[in-house]
C-alpha cells in the first residue's frame, strides 16, 4: 500500500514536471518566433524607407518606364496596409520581385549606372535584401522548431492544453522564384 502510493506520487510529480518544462519551452519558441519576425519587420521597413529614393532617382533617368515604377510605388503601398504577418509576407514577396524589375531596367540605362547616388542606394538595399534573406532563414528554423513542439507527441498534448498554434513558414511564391522579364 505504502509502494503504490509513493509510485503514484512520484508519476504525478514527473508529469507534472513533464508538463511544465514543454509548457515552458513552448513559451520560449513562441517568444523566438516574434522575436525573429520582428528582426524581419525592422530590415523590411529599412528597404520600405529606401524605395521612395530608388524610384526617384530612377524616374529621372527613365522617365517613360512608369510602368515598371508604379508597380514598385503599388508593392510598396500594398505592404503599408498589410495587417498580418502572412499579409505582410506578401506584399514583401509583391515588393522583392518589383524591386528586381526595376533593377533589371536599370540594366538598360548606362547613365543611371554609372550614377552614384543610385550606386549607394542600391548597394545598401543589396545589403538589406541580403539581411531580409538571413532573418526570414532564422525565423522559418524557429517555426519550425515550434511547429515539431506544437505537432508532435506528446508536447502535442501540451500544446493544446494551453492553446499554443502552428507558426506560418516565410515561403517566397512561385513568381519570385522566376527571374523577372523586362521588355522594351
Amino acid at each position: 500500500m505504502k509502494i503504490g502510493v509513493i509510485i503514484l506520487i512520484v508519476v504525478l510529480v514527473l508529469i507534472v514536471l513533464y508538463l511544465i518544462s514543454t509548457y515552458n519551452t513552448l513559451v520560449k519558441l513562441r517568444n523566438r518566433v516574434r522575436d525573429q519576425w520582428a528582426q524581419i519587420e525592422v530590415q523590411l521597413k529599412r528597404r520600405f524607407d529606401l524605395i521612395p529614393n530608388i524610384v526617384e532617382t530612377v524616374k529621372g533617368y527613365a522617365k517613360h518606364e512608369n510602368e515598371t515604377l508604379k508597380g514598385v510605388v503599388e508593392a510598396r503601398n500594398k505592404f503599408t496596409v498589410a495587417s498580418t504577418p502572412e499579409e505582410e509576407m506578401k506584399a514583401n514577396n509583391e515588393l522583392t520581385n518589383a524591386v528586381r524589375q526595376l533593377f533589371a531596367l536599370s540594366e538598360s540605362y548606362p547613365e543611371l549606372k554609372a550614377n552614384e547616388n543610385f550606386i549607394k542606394l542600391q548597394t545598401t538595399l543589396e545589403d538589406t535584401e541580403n539581411k531580409i534573406s538571413t532573418t526570414r532563414q532564422f525565423y522559418n528554423d524557429t517555426a519550425l522548431t515550434l511547429n515539431n513542439k506544437v505537432e508532435m507527441f506528446p508536447s502535442n498534448i501540451v500544446a493544446k492544453l494551453f492553446g499554443f498554434k502552428k507558426e506560418a513558414f516565410f515561403e517566397a511564391e512561385e513568381e519570385a522564384k522566376n527571374a523577372p522579364k523586362v521588355s522594351f
